[in-house]
């Protein structure tokens, strides 16, 4: 595969940003990816949702006197527009001429989990997606944060019922665990007297306060010091200690390059990161640059995202439907603002099951007969005719119309395959036989089963 393209996936979700690449450098391609900018505008589908704690009480009252279909329509509402936010999501991914910030967006978003299931309150979940986004190539410490104080983290870890005499560890564990230190680094001690530091901190206007009623103000022991800490200087602490920056910089590698990231790797850059005081920028720089200089095609499974997006700018489907993406990925495994559980998806092996690899060939063959993804449970019958996901899509394929046939199978492994050997290649001339000529009936059709085939193998699946 060309290294452009290699990491133009990487960077983003298709081949799209790659002749970028190739014309201005990897670390110019960087740079502007770090410059773009935010949109700070509340989108139209969250006009209606609650986006304050005395408007949510107001909805709570009226749910309370609502008759049984009343709430239910209300309740389905709600669910409409956390669908509605999904394909928002996912039309940025697409749109964006550098989408590394919504990429690392959705890193962030894997790392301090917080779903729609859990925390039921739309405004509250986008809140968390933009505090990710402007923060994605910040400080590590600052967007800890800032995130373990938005009002939709103290209501997924269950902090509105940590309250003196009755404290609640949740998110004081994962505080530690899942967020900053990582298992083995910490002391069971360490997370009840941490319960006792976010005792009170609850639900705010903007973001999560403090209720002194609630609070413990007791001093205790936080990692060897005494002291009343809240919740800033806890984590002020937490990055004083010698393994903070290895969980992290492990999370990154696999997310970007390896599945199974070398310790030494993970210790080399973990280094750098608390060298430079945990400001993400430089650590992006420095992991992408120096891995781009090495031979490391084929040691990631594409995740659900990267292998769909792929599929349609491949293609070249116009304004690709962002729902039946969404409806894919849920599919996949990869529900966006609902994963399994705290720890996120697991990635790895886990994105490619027998199952998993039996979806992602039946979407292969839709789309390469231009149909468009399928959502086939009965359920969702009704939004399927609401979607037409049958209807016919004018797909494309760029291919050298001039080449012969071991012309356009190079130029189709350079796009899609980390490697291939004399056994595929005797495949794919089968399909795309000596005597192929471009300018016969029936061309384009050749070369599309012949597409059709290459990500249907093993090699497409990496990247």
């Amino acid at each position: 595969m060309d290294k452009n393209t290699l990491w133009s996936l990487r960077l983003g979700y298709s081949a799209k940003q790659a002749k970028t690449i190739e014309k201005i450098g990897l670390k110019k391609f960087l740079e502007q990816s770090f410059a773009t900018k935010v949109d700070f505008k509340i989108p139209e589908f969250l006009d209606d949702s609650p986006k304050s704690f005395q408007e949510l009480k107001e909805i709570r009252k009226t749910l309370i006197a609502a008759n049984p279909e009343a709430k239910k329509e209300m309740q389905k509402k709600e669910i409409q527009t956390s669908a509605a936010m999904k394909a928002w999501w996912i039309d940025k991914m697409v749109d964006s001429a550098f989408p590394l910030r919504e990429k690392m967006t959705c890193f962030w978003h894997n790392h301090y989990v917080s779903t729609f299931q859990k925390v039921k309150v739309n405004y509250w979940i986008f809140q968390h997606n933009q505090i990710l986004r402007e923060n994605a190539f910040g400080n590590f410490k600052t967007l800890t944060k800032k995130i373990i104080q938005s009002n939709a983290m103290v209501r997924y870890l269950d902090n509105v019922d940590n309250r003196k005499d009755k404290l609640n560890e949740n998110l004081s564990r994962e505080l530690l665990e899942l967020f900053t230190l990582g298992i083995g680094n910490y002391t069971e001690q360490d997370i009840k007297n941490g319960a006792k530091g976010l005792a009170g901190l609850g639900i705010g206007e903007e973001s999560a306060i403090y209720r002194k009623v609630f609070e413990d103000n007791e001093s205790f022991v936080y990692f060897g010091q005494k002291g009343n800490f809240k919740v800033d200087e806890m984590i002020d602490i937490i990055f004083e200690q010698p393994n903070i920056p290895y969980l992290i910089t492990r999370k990154i590698l696999k997310w970007f390059i390896y599945d199974n990231p070398k310790e030494e790797l993970v210790r080399y850059y973990g280094d750098y990161f608390k060298k430079v005081d945990f400001e993400i920028k430089p650590l992006l720089t420095k992991i992408f640059t120096e891995e781009f200089t090495k031979n490391n095609a084929g040691f990631k499974i594409k995740n659900p995202l990267e292998y769909s997006l792929q599929l349609m700018d491949e293609l070249n489907v116009a304004n690709p439907n962002a729902k039946l993406i969404a409806f894919f990925i849920k599919e996949q495994g990869m529900d966006l603002f609902n994963q399994p559980n705290v720890k996120g998806w697991d990635g790895g092996n886990s994105w490619l099951t027998s199952q998993i690899f039996l979806q992602r060939n039946n979407t292969a063959d839709l789309l390469c007969n231009g149909k468009n993804i399928s959502r086939a449970k009965k359920e969702n019958e009704n939004m399927m005719m609401k979607q037409k996901p049958n209807k016919e899509l004018n797909v494309k394929l760029n291919w050298d119309k001039e080449g012969n046939n071991k012309e356009i199978i190079a130029e189709l492994k350079n796009r899609l395959l980390f490697q291939t050997d004399e056994a595929d290649q005797q495949d794919f001339e089968k399909i795309l036989k000596y005597d192929f000529d471009s300018k016969t009936e029936g061309s384009e059709n050749a070369v599309m089963r012949l597409f059709n085939f290459m990500v249907k193998t093993p090699e497409f699946q990496l990247i």
